[in-house]
């Protein structure tokens, strides 16, 4: 994976000063069709079907995810939902009206950390 150096602020501290960070170089951005494609060529499966089976997942994991189940992909991963909220003094004083939003969580599963232990980096 290709890196730049970009000089930063820090945010908790703007006076102090700035300090170089890495940033991912993106190499590209691959479309649903490319990955189908991708997935057909290793695979028995054509493409028209690889796209089926990817956009009844897209339909799929948000409405599981929303219900309140974690979707599990084995060694991909899973999905999950966490809700933030503003804190109350007790349960009587919470309101819904507190839940301030929810955020997608991913987890890798074992085989997608693993292949992310083995990324090599090169300055651009």
């Amino acid at each position: 994976m290709k890196y730049r150096l970009v000089q930063k602020t820090n945010p908790r501290d703007v006076a102090a000063a700035k300090k170089f960070y890495a940033n991912k170089v993106t190499r590209g951005k691959p479309s649903l069709r490319d990955l189908s494609n991708d997935i057909a060529d290793m695979s028995t499966v054509s493409v028209v079907d690889v796209m089926a089976v990817i956009e009844s997942m897209l339909h799929l994991i948000p409405k599981y995810v929303m219900a309140g189940d974690i979707v599990d992909l084995g060694d991909f991963g899973s999905f999950n939902l966490r809700v933030t909220s503003e804190g109350a003094e007790t349960e009587d004083d919470f309101d819904k009206s507190m839940i301030k939003g929810v955020k997608l969580s991913f987890r890798p599963g074992q085989e997608f950390s693993n292949a992310l232990k083995s990324i090599q980096f090169e300055k651009e």
